[in-house]
């Protein structure tokens, strides 16, 4: 049985244990992207972040989100696709921002792969796998060049992390977590 959407507390209970401070479920588009962005840095500067801190949060949060719409636009039949669950906090004094959303089976196991790679790298080899990533012919790169992710892990504070756990036959949720 779910909370009642008359008393809220004990969900906001659990947002405020866990220093949960954006939290969003459901399909995600252009605008949302958008609005929880504004939302977003609003917060941070009104945290008085470094204006550094708030540049990479935000630029961390628009690259994932963005990547699940066009997963989702690239995918128009996999049911589930075009809604993603995102959540900014704050663990241990740092932020972390999390997204997850449905993906096929192979397609999540190729990311979780390129993300336990570039976890296992350290800064020196990510900025290589950046440049090498940049100089790549652009028709060998399909619709992705893949630098975002990349981009991601080297502003990261800590290895990327990340989760796929299976759905049904057809569909997996992958999650991705950055701390910063």
């Amino acid at each position: 049985m779910g909370i009642p959407t008359t008393d809220l507390y004990d969900l906001r209970e659990t947002f405020d244990a866990q220093q949960i401070m954006v939290c969003f479920n459901g399909p995600i588009n252009a605008a949302l992207i958008e609005e929880i962005g504004r939302a977003l840095r609003d917060y941070l500067n009104l945290q008085q972040e470094k204006p550094t801190a708030v540049s990479d949060i935000f630029s961390v949060y628009i690259e994932m989100t963005q990547n699940i719409r066009r997963y989702a636009d690239a995918h128009p039949g996999l049911a589930g696709a075009a809604n993603a669950v995102i959540v900014v906090s704050r663990d241990a004094g740092r932020y972390v921002v999390g997204a997850g959303n449905v993906v096929a089976p192979a397609d999540g196991e190729v990311l979780s792969r390129r993300v336990a790679e570039l976890a296992a790298m350290d800064a020196a080899a990510l900025k290589a796998t950046f440049k090498a990533q940049l100089r790549q012919p652009r028709e060998n790169l399909g619709s992705s060049a893949g630098l975002g992710l990349i981009d991601i892990a080297r502003k990261a504070a800590q290895p990327l992390g990340s989760a796929l756990r299976a759905i049904d036959a057809e569909r997996s949720f992958f999650s991705l977590r950055v701390v910063l």
